[in-house]
């Protein structure tokens, strides 16, 4: 990913308040952290999210209720909170394109998980190559929220497969769609939402209601985004040796079988586009699904984790470039108005 040259320079030189310094401030921030994402993975020490995630713990342990109405409560004081320091962030920086291009680029550097995602992926068939199936089931956690413990090597590349899926959106193209539309607020408050649905937005005993409203909204802000992933899955399937025609076909046919009304659809493009065969039996604590198949080929195998993540660093990044194209190409009041 590379900005225009013209362009970069006029996010570093323009210091006055302009439309269009503005945005190709905000631009050279998504390429920056894109390519900070890809480079170096998650910040490693002090995360701004895990922060925010140890903070709405504790206001979840203050605040809980078995009622829908608290989880709405809480969830708009957690996401309230990060849109409001997102704008707050928009607002100091407007007409200072340096400043900006560097809060836009730790901004974006944070929320993403694309790298991240991929180490732990690898991670997975490491272990399992390496026959170590205790350390691959502790392992899963990093991935996945099912019950490892009597998972064989089949469950658990299925489940890691699934995850590179499933996570491709939530984890990267989602955040950068967001930031793409809605700048610095929409990075903050994307990634706050997403947080906040992996920690409640879950069925159990305890967050049956209080977590629904952290779900639903998770479920809102990632429709677009879902549906842009498996696109880009069918776009680049080629690049990972796979299929654009059975990617979209699986899309289309198997996408809405899932339980997810997001992540079946990015599921079933990766199954499609790589020949493979995902869904079944799902073991969640106490809560059994059994998810129907996505795709015609056979079960993934060990070898299937190394294309899923190649996939799916090609999906994000090109995701990534899209952004910065959007936010190049977006028309500010003064150029609508002539």
């Amino acid at each position: 990913m590379s900005l225009p040259r013209s362009c970069a320079l006029h996010a570093l030189r323009t210091q006055s308040t302009g439309t269009r310094g503005d945005r190709c401030a905000t631009a050279a921030g998504l390429a920056l952290g894109a390519a900070a994402d890809l480079l170096f993975a998650d910040p490693r020490h002090r995360h701004p999210v895990a922060g925010f995630g140890q903070a709405a713990a504790a206001l979840e342990r203050w605040t809980w209720r078995d009622s829908r109405a608290a989880g709405a409560g809480y969830v708009a004081v957690c996401v309230g909170t990060a849109t409001a320091l997102g704008t707050a962030a928009h607002r100091l920086t407007t007409g200072s394109p340096v400043a900006r291009t560097a809060v836009t680029a730790l901004a974006t550097w944070a929320v993403l998980g694309g790298t991240s995602l991929a180490r732990a992926a690898t991670t997975m068939a490491d272990h399992l190559a390496a026959g170590d199936l205790p350390a691959a089931r502790t392992h899963l956690s990093s991935l996945a929220g099912r019950d490892p413990r009597d998972l064989g090597e089949p469950e658990l590349v299925r489940a890691t497969v699934e995850s590179v899926a499933e996570n491709t959106s939530d984890a990267v193209v989602a955040p950068l769609f967001w930031g793409a539309v809605a700048g610095l607020p929409g990075l903050l408050s994307y990634r706050a939402a997403n947080t906040l649905d992996a920690m409640v937005g879950y069925r159990s005993a305890r967050y049956e209601r209080f977590g629904w409203a952290a779900a639903r909204l998770d479920d809102v802000l990632n429709w677009a985004p879902a549906r842009l992933t498996a696109l880009l899955t069918v776009a680049t399937a080629p690049l990972a040796g796979g299929s654009p025609a059975g990617a979209w076909r699986a899309w289309r046919r198997d996408g809405a079988a899932h339980p997810s009304p997001n992540a079946g659809r990015c599921e079933a493009a990766l199954a499609g586009a790589l020949g493979l065969r995902l869904g079944g039996r799902n073991v969640y604590g106490t809560r059994v699904e059994e998810r129907p198949h996505l795709g015609d080929g056979q079960p993934p195998v060990r070898g299937d984790i190394g294309r899923a993540t190649r996939l799916s660093r090609a999906v994000w990044t090109t995701a990534a470039a899209a952004a910065v194209l959007h936010r190049l190409g977006r028309r500010g009041p003064a150029a609508r108005r002539g």
